[in-house]
């Protein structure tokens, strides 16, 4: 049994080079609003949260020099590794990749093959991995 009670998802953390940037994208692409956050030492930090959830996002300067991720990484969505990116399920799938599509976000769509689930992959401005699903409810897209 398992030690924990009642768990459910609080929070994700992200840093960036461009907090305000970063706030933007989430607001835009996947409709988070912000929510008060705490003052904090050391750079600026948006907190924000999905609609009707518990769900939130951290964002907080990132202190340390560096590439951003994609330029780690390549950003090829084909290429997001499954162990390191974050999924949202919507409602408006074929809506929500043509939104990306009109943001220029560079993503890679799929089902899978019994047909149930409908994914893109694409990346946030800091190159954090993104999935977005959609199950198929009766056999309709």
């Amino acid at each position: 049994m398992a030690a924990a009670k009642g768990v459910s998802l609080s929070h994700i953390a992200r840093v960036s080079n461009d907090v305000k940037r970063l706030a933007n994208f989430y607001e835009e692409v996947l409709g988070f609003e912000r929510i008060e956050t705490p003052a904090f030492d050391g750079g600026e930090v948006i907190w924000m949260r999905l609609p009707n959830s518990k769900t939130t996002i951290h964002i907080s300067q990132r202190m340390e020099a560096g590439p951003r991720l994609e330029e780690r990484s390549g950003a090829d969505p084909k290429r997001l590794p499954r162990g390191h990116h974050v999924c949202f399920s919507v409602t408006n799938f074929n809506e929500f990749v043509r939104s990306l599509k009109e943001k220029g976000i560079e993503m890679f769509e799929k089902t899978q093959p019994d047909g149930k689930t409908k994914q893109v992959f694409f990346f946030d401005p800091d190159g954090y991995g993104l999935e977005s699903v959609m199950l198929v409810a009766l056999g309709s897209f």
